[in-house]
């Protein structure tokens, strides 16, 4: 389901609608459901000629004037705007089709749409990997497949102004689980992680990748390009760092995992956290350390910003006694040119879901504007959409906009101006 706030002449309208896949009409028809339920799992008899279904709700994407709904391990949506209503399943014009990437990349200069695509079920042995661009008109001008020494979900990934940066982490896709009802995904630490940078329009020729020990990646904030005479030719990667992960392994709920320091030799390393990387182009050296130690995820900037330098991320605080899930108790601000941070407190039994900055206007500087996100209050049970002043997140909110229901906390979030894209 898309949950959606209009505000236009100094109103709020709210509305949702369920994105109408094939699955989902499938079900609806017969008024239960068919395929498995919390993990999704296959259906090999294929009804409805349907294996996994496709339910298009991990995030949200505005290119070519279209707002695609996204779901990696299959294919876009598309969503008329701004009702929200389902217009159908989206090949962009039969150019692409399987999976494709929950968090596409949109150069702010060229409008250039960057993707990943893989495929869940076809992982035996070495990865396939396809890499590609679409024009700021949705064309497809780049597609080129990435050899990786083992498949992988690749959740997430980054761009600077010339480089892509492709995420190799030790989460492997295991198909074979599924037949005993598993989930097919394992993190094995016996295995590194590594980080693939290649030119924009490059392939697996012009890959270099770089390594380091065993941790994990969902979310990258921004990725940028550094030249000095005492750095030289640098790249600088900012991400939410783990050195492990059970995300989608029920059998690991009760926590036990987050206990397993002895396999890492620092404490700061220990939960979800801000890292930094810089990749040195010259020597190949890789260098990573943490700006803070505060559990944080869903890192966010000003898009207009994505692959340029950015002074600031925003994110949200994950709640410790409920880890390793992923509840946010507040919003976190980091200026990374001072090291500070500041959190906007939400309350007692009030939490949040992803926060995004929408800028006050084209022109405007990188901190200038706003914070929205969806808030639950679980005492009084009620959702709100809050609004915070980027500038000022210890404030009081600019806006509080109450709702008639329930919002869930859900994945992640977008924001489209309507005056400048449509």
């Amino acid at each position: 389901m898309v949950h959606g706030v209009l505000i236009e002449d100094g109103k709020a309208l709210y509305r949702n609608r369920y994105v109408r896949t094939a699955g989902f009409l499938a079900e609806q028809q017969v008024g239960k459901a068919i395929w498995p339920g919390i993990l999704n799992l296959p259906r090999f008899d294929y009804p409805h000629g349907i294996l996994i279904k496709n339910v298009a709700n991990t995030s949200l994407v505005w290119h070519n004037r279209k707002l695609l709904a996204l779901w990696e391990v299959g294919g876009p949506y598309l969503m008329d705007f701004p009702s929200l209503n389902t217009i159908g399943s989206y090949s962009f014009d039969q150019q692409v089709s399987g999976g494709f990437t929950a968090h596409p990349k949109i150069d702010p200069d060229t409008g250039e749409m960057l993707f990943l695509s893989y495929s869940v079920m076809d992982a035996v042995g070495n990865g396939d990997l396809q890499y590609g661009i679409f024009s700021s008109e949705g064309k497809l001008i780049h597609l080129t497949s990435i050899e990786l020494p083992r498949a992988v979900m690749m959740h997430d990934f980054a761009i600077t102004k010339n480089y892509t940066i492709i995420l190799d982490m030790p989460l492997l896709l295991r198909p074979a689980k599924v037949m005993r009802g598993e989930a097919p995904l394992e993190f094995d630490p016996q295995y590194p992680s590594r980080f693939g940078i290649l030119p924009r329009y490059g392939d697996n020729r012009s890959i270099r990748w770089f390594e380091v020990p065993p941790s994990m990646i969902f979310h990258t904030a921004n990725a940028y390009e550094v030249c000095s005479a005492t750095a030289g030719d640098e790249i600088v990667l900012l991400g939410c760092r783990s050195p492990y992960t059970n995300v989608l392994q029920p059998h690991c709920d009760s926590g036990e995992l987050f206990d397993r320091g002895e396999l890492y030799d620092s404490d700061e390393f220990r939960a979800t956290s801000l890292c930094r990387w810089r990749f040195n182009l010259a020597s190949g050296r890789i260098r990573v350390d943490p700006v803070d130690d505060l559990p944080v995820e869903f890192p966010r900037i000003d898009e207009r910003r994505l692959g340029r330098y950015n002074r600031y991320v925003d994110a949200g605080r994950l709640v410790n006694y409920m880890l390793p899930h992923g509840t946010f108790d507040g919003v976190v601000k980091y200026d990374l040119e001072q090291g500070t941070r500041q959190v906007h407190e939400l309350g007692r039994a009030r939490f949040c879901g992803e926060a995004v900055f929408v800028p006050r206007s084209d022109s405007s500087n990188e901190d200038q504007g706003w914070l929205l996100t969806y808030v639950h209050d679980a005492v009084l049970r009620r959702s709100e959409l809050l609004i915070l002043d980027a500038e000022d997140l210890m404030a009081d909110p600019v806006a509080r906009i109450l709702l008639p229901q329930r919002v869930p906390y859900g994945f992640h979030s977008t924001w489209v101006s309507r005056p400048r894209h449509c």
